[in-house]
């Protein structure tokens, strides 16, 4: 059965369809991939029937695009601001670039805001290096006596944020006292 075939099921589906958009984007601001994996989960939990998934999912995409021709919703500016919230939080440029394309961000838009990001004067990557250690405790909060067993470990937890061997080795051989400067600068 197509959806043409029942005009009234049809414009119901639709008018619920939308309802649902507008209450998510009212809650969350959303890319369109996250609002198009939302709209098709309530969709197979309230209003399964007999449509078949291209037709719905194509009645997802106009609602979608109608949404973005209405400015409501803008992969853009979602990549750009969750880029630096993701920085605040202390995530490396890896780190952001690959949950952002989880997000399904188009990679044209995620290059223009890690652009905007590393266009700085001081590199993000220390940056939020410093702040995995704050958060963390390691690396040059460490007490000097445990700083060499802890080194490989501390690597370890800075690998896997994401960050460089060379920016993983420039913080962890920070003195307490440097450390302590930059962090008040940050």
């Amino acid at each position: 059965m197509s959806l043409t075939s029942n005009k009234k099921n049809f414009e119901q589906l639709t008018t619920n369809l939308k309802d649902l958009a507008y209450s998510y984007l009212e809650k969350y601001n959303p890319s369109k991939q996250q609002l198009k994996i939302y709209l098709l989960k309530k969709y197979l939990i309230k209003f399964s029937g007999k449509e078949t998934k291209k037709d719905i999912s194509n009645l997802i995409d106009e609602i979608i695009i109608n949404l973005e021709r209405r400015k409501l919703i803008n992969d853009e500016l979602y990549s750009d601001s969750k880029a630096r919230v993701l920085l605040r939080r202390g995530y490396s440029i890896n780190k952001i670039n690959l949950t952002l394309r989880n997000k399904g961000i188009d990679s044209i838009f995620i290059k223009k805001s890690l652009d905007k990001i590393k266009s700085g004067k001081i590199d993000p990557d220390f940056v939020s290096a410093i702040k995995i250690c704050k958060k963390r405790r390691i690396g040059p909060l460490r007490p000097n006596a445990n700083r060499e067993l802890f080194y490989k470990k501390d690597m370890g937890v800075l690998a896997r944020a994401g960050f460089s061997f060379e920016i993983s080795k420039k913080v962890l051989n920070l003195e307490l006292d440097e450390y302590n400067k930059l962090i008040k600068i940050i």
